[in-house]
């Protein structure tokens, strides 16, 4: 049988995408078409105007209190990348209630070479009673749960660091999730593993960003709120400077809804603008499923290319 070679792409020498991003939500009825969201995303990967693709992390639909339809994130990520060749694909946030951090390490290095190094694993601590309580997954009380968190996200940051490349591994001494000699092995194709995007917003939080996260998305419950994200920029920027850390080499994530009309999209542009302004490196644009794919289209015509060009 003949056979036939594949160029290995090159990380990017970055560690965020550029300045749009799209998300389609894959909850609801629409959204968990799978037909729907395919078409939709195998259009994103013929626009220029979009740097990625981004999705949330749960198991039912996180509109309801209970119950709904919904897509697993990692593995609607992996069979999507394709889609998208050359962009980022990002999860904000993953659940950690949901798994344990190795298995969202191991893939994670998955994703990070299914995109050739353009995986962004964000991770939250995890919120939503309803599907919690339905599929019979703990939800300690926050101050237990954010502790798991640390945990969590510092044996991730283990797992993707050199040492975790080869034998002997890397150890972890955590009462929570424990390392004794562990290794990731194929290796995360960019060094140092995908970036870590961190959605804290309190002060362990965003102390916990400082340590480990190369970003910070704005939270989806609070989409277009443009002095909200510039309050905690700025509290981030300060304690980046703080750590020794330069605050320009981190990603500030705004997030809001598109709608589905001119109009909608009109005032979409106008508070996109105003969040570039105040300081957001990355604008992710929230489209619902319902009028997805045609509806992508329009988004990138009359939010995601004015943005852009109005940066020159």
């Amino acid at each position: 049988m003949p056979t036939r070679s594949v160029p290995t792409r090159p990380a990017p020498s970055s560690r965020r995408p550029g300045l749009v991003g799209f998300r389609i939500a894959a909850t609801g009825a629409a959204g968990t078409d799978w037909t729907r969201l395919d078409e939709t995303w195998a259009l994103a990967g013929e626009i220029d105007a979009f740097d990625a693709g981004w999705m949330s992390d749960h198991l039912s639909d996180a509109s309801q209190p209970r119950g709904g339809p919904a897509l697993e994130s990692l593995t609607t990520a992996a069979a999507l990348a394709h889609r998208v060749p050359g962009k980022w694909i990002g999860i904000a946030v993953l659940a950690n209630t949901f798994r344990h951090p190795a298995i969202v390490a191991k893939a994670a290095t998955v994703l990070d070479h299914a995109t050739g190094g353009r995986f962004i694993v964000g991770i939250g601590a995890g919120w939503h009673e309803g599907e919690h309580d339905a599929f019979g997954i703990p939800l300690p009380p926050i101050a237990e749960r954010f502790d798991r968190y640390e945990s969590a996200v510092r044996t991730i940051a283990a797992l993707f660091s050199d040492a975790a490349r080869t034998a002997p591994g890397v150890r972890v001494d955590d009462p929570t999730y424990p390392l004794h000699g562990a290794t990731n092995e194929p290796p995360p194709l960019r060094p140092g593993g995908p970036p870590i995007w961190l959605g804290g917003q309190r002060r362990r939080g965003i102390a916990l960003a400082v340590r480990y996260a190369d970003g910070w998305p704005m939270p989806g419950n609070r989409p277009g709120d443009v002095a909200y994200f510039a309050e905690k920029r700025d509290e981030i920027r300060r304690a980046l400077s703080a750590a020794g850390r330069d605050p320009d080499d981190f990603a500030f994530a705004a997030q809001l809804s598109c709608g589905t009309t001119t109009a909608d999209r009109a005032e979409a542009l106008a508070v996109a603008r105003r969040f570039v302004r105040a300081g957001a490196n990355h604008v992710i644009l929230g489209l619902p499923a319902t009028v997805a794919p045609g509806g992508l289209a329009a988004v990138a015509d009359e939010i995601a290319e004015p943005l852009r060009e109005g940066l020159g």
